[in-house]
């Protein structure tokens, strides 16, 4: 039997990448995707809904997850599971309780039911996690040098604007996030990935089918849907730089975070998915270089030619974390993975693509309204 891969989310951002770089590789490729048009909205489709850029050389069924029936038929043939179907943003997952609980754990549920229940030929899943599911990153105590993995800022620190996580009034130093942290997921998007990546780890495992969940940081690329106001910062910001306006920050602006190419995503997928030793574990998959949020969002600015200052709100997103960005050795040690592309390289990437599409719909301000309306930006 050939080499069968299953993508579910096939058709978005990350996995549209991800058939790419798969068929380069002489993978056979089945996509599972429903084509749900806050994802797809943007992007140019053909007269069944399918984004034009997606490679006609792989199969398509359009379908849900949760439908038993159609997921079973999507497995035919099928030798490696990758699983990025996800209701995806951390705002809306706040308001949308139901909706994302469903689609991304019984979602998961459903899938790991049939794999439990019917006949398949599936060898190998990996899953896409998220870094939200640490709440915080690691931190550093400067006046000792321990790494502790401090509780969630409090309300009342967050109403006196002081941002920045403290222990017994000593302020904390940000430090690389390693697999073994506490998990202290901070938003129902955040739970919902860290049950999705348990369950499939725990199944996999029950039936000897290698399992890897990868925790994926902040992705951006080509794709992007740039018209969802709860998908990634850096499409957001861009959209509303073209737009003629600034982007707008959390906060004070100096978070930081670690952006990751969707190219080196993908490559991150086919590393793993290409490996045929046993393994049921989570890896960090990110560029390995934080930057703040305002530093991007001058960056992008600049990249743009646009004389647009980022404007600092000075307000929480309730759901959103202060620092985090990955240690990324483990991933390395055991499937020889690293990034190659840099925070300029892949910018530039994404504007060009930008750049060659229609104008984007800026709905961040639509966004804040819903924010506010349910007391979840303070």
């Amino acid at each position: 039997m050939s080499n069968h891969v299953l993508v579910t989310g096939g058709a978005g951002f990350i996995g549209s990448h991800l058939v790419d770089a798969l068929l380069a590789r002489g993978y056979d490729v089945t996509v599972l995707d429903n084509l749900l048009p806050q994802v797809h909205g943007d992007a140019e489709r053909d007269a069944d809904g399918w984004p034009i850029y997606l490679d006609p050389r792989a199969k398509r069924i359009a379908g849900d997850v949760l439908d038993p029936e159609i997921f079973h038929k999507s497995l035919d043939g099928v030798t490696h599971l990758a699983h990025l179907a996800a209701s995806v943003g951390v705002g809306q997952s706040m308001t949308n309780i139901v909706d994302y609980t469903r689609n991304n754990v019984m979602g998961a549920a459903s899938m790991l039911e049939v794999l439990s229940q019917r006949p398949h030929t599936v060898q190998r899943m990996v899953v896409a996690s998220s870094m939200s599911i640490y709440g915080e990153g690691a931190y550093r105590v400067p006046s000792t040098g321990a790494t502790v993995a401090p509780p969630l800022r409090s309300h009342e620190q967050l109403a006196a604007r002081r941002w920045e996580l403290e222990v017994d009034g000593e302020e904390l130093v940000p430090a690389a996030t390693t697999e073994e942290k506490l998990l202290q997921p901070a938003s129902i998007y955040a739970v919902n990935k860290r049950d999705h990546e348990e369950m499939f780890i725990a199944v996999g495992r029950a039936l000897q089918i290698p399992t890897v969940a990868l925790r994926l940081f902040n992705a951006y690329g080509s794709r992007q849907a740039l018209s969802n106001p709860y998908t990634g910062v850096a499409a957001i910001f861009i959209s509303r730089l073209l737009n003629d306006q600034p982007p707008m920050v959390f906060e004070d602006g100096r978070q930081q975070r670690d952006f990751v190419h969707v190219g080196d995503v993908a490559d991150a997928f086919v590393t793993v998915i290409g490996d045929e030793r046993p393994v049921w574990d989570v890896f960090n998959v990110g560029s390995g270089t934080p930057i703040s949020i305002e530093a991007m969002g001058r960056t992008l600015a600049r990249m743009l030619g646009k004389d647009l200052e980022p404007e600092i709100l000075g307000k929480y997103r309730v759901g959103d974390i202060r620092h985090c960005f990955p240690d990324l050795s483990k991933i390395d040690r055991r499937f020889g993975f690293r990034p190659r592309r840099t925070f300029d390289e892949g910018m530039q990437e994404l504007i060009g693509w930008v750049a060659a599409t229609k104008a984007p719909v800026d709905r961040s301000q639509a966004s804040l309204d819903e924010l506010q309306k349910q007391k979840l930006l303070v």
